[in-house]
């Protein structure tokens, strides 16, 4: 065990006061001890997802348990380690190095899906800021065996959306199939995933990409190295894209964006041979997608692949890429009294790009 020397008694949180509702508030919490193999981070950031929103509000309907008043929100933290638990001797992980906490706080590393390599489902995952302490707040504690090393060239506050929003993404493109050259499309590319996945698609993986969001985010699509944009609020998408491809349609469609319309226009897009990907969450009833025929399923060889918040493998190549300046994050950053405001733009679809927490 060690420390960096005396730790402040109390620390600031931002927490779902009110579950329900688009609601946070600021409190003093007691300083943790981290138990067996856990280390204690000070976090200076964390990104604000949303998948935050989903379950402050308990709109998400495939989550096992209403979300509890006092919960920490957030799974994007960085900082730096302060203190060691017992067991943390020979880990890799020491004081002062910079970590992240991902959506996925700790695994069990021995159920069927641990043991398959894939740790990004684990059976018996905790989840950062559900029920497990999140990362809105100026400590956490994490298992020293998962956190994620952050490269030294890379600033925290640009670090923090590549911990769920860039490694999903970066899962979600791997998964999609589609290789360099060919045609993508991504709906909500101009949003917290969309944007950051425009960029590890045209300029990591050399794919020609096609995003569709509102008109407003055009420049950032543009800007991010989307080939084509699509306004889906005028006209047909899906005949764009046909119109787009030389009526064949997209090797791979990711929906990025929680809207069940999204889903329903996304198998008309598919080449044959293509993959839809789902990794956006419609918020209230479960609602199943609308045009995924199985007929044409069968007659296309068509297939449909969901994509969690990938594996702690692909988390490290995901900052590695970010590293090397591939991926540029265009956020905005504010402070912990923000958040609430922070979350109704989000609600109403008024942000672009990513919001970061300074926590400092």
């Amino acid at each position: 065990m060690g420390s960096v020397g005396e730790l402040p008694k109390t620390y600031k949180a931002a927490i779902y006061d009110e579950p329900g509702k688009i609601s946070t508030k600021i409190v003093d919490l007691d300083m943790p001890d981290p138990g067996p193999g856990e280390v204690l981070v000070n976090l200076t950031h964390s990104g604000v997802c949303h998948s935050d929103l989903g379950v402050m509000t308990n709109t998400w309907k495939g989550l096992p348990a209403p979300t509890q008043a006092g919960q920490v929100g957030g799974h994007e933290g960085i900082g730096k380690v302060v203190k060691l638990g017992p067991g943390t001797e020979s880990s890799t992980v020491k004081i002062g190095d910079r970590v992240g906490i991902k959506w996925i706080s700790a695994i069990c590393g021995s159920c069927q899906a641990c043991l398959a390599g894939h740790d990004g489902v684990c059976f018996n995952q905790k989840v950062s800021g559900y029920y497990t302490p999140g990362t809105f707040q100026q400590y956490v504690c994490g298992p020293a065996s998962y956190v994620t090393p952050i490269p030294d060239s890379l600033p925290s506050d640009a670090a923090a959306p590549m911990l769920c929003a860039g490694v999903t993404v970066y899962s979600a493109l791997r998964k999609s199939g589609a290789k360099s050259g060919e045609w993508v499309v991504l709906l909500g590319a101009g949003g917290g995933l969309g944007h950051i996945a425009t960029q590890i698609a045209t300029r990591g993986m050399g794919m020609r990409v096609i995003g569709i969001d509102a008109g407003s985010k055009e420049d950032l699509v543009k800007e991010s190295g989307a080939e084509i944009f699509i306004d889906h609020t005028k006209g047909n998408a899906e005949d764009e894209v046909k119109k787009a491809t030389e009526g064949l349609g997209a090797q791979a469609v990711l929906v990025l964006t929680a809207a069940n319309a999204a889903y329903a226009s996304a198998m008309g897009m598919l080449k044959f041979g293509g993959t839809l990907v789902c990794v956006g969450l419609p918020e209230g009833d479960l609602k199943p997608i609308a045009t995924a025929y199985p007929q044409m399923l069968v007659a296309k060889a068509q297939r449909i692949v969901g994509v969690a918040v990938g594996d702690r493998k692909e988390a490290i190549e995901t900052l590695e890429m970010a590293s090397r300046g591939i991926v540029k994050t265009h956020f905005s950053t504010i402070k912990m009294d923000g958040l609430t405001e922070t979350f109704e733009k989000m609600h109403r679809a008024e942000l672009k790009g990513r919001v970061v927490l300074d926590l400092q």
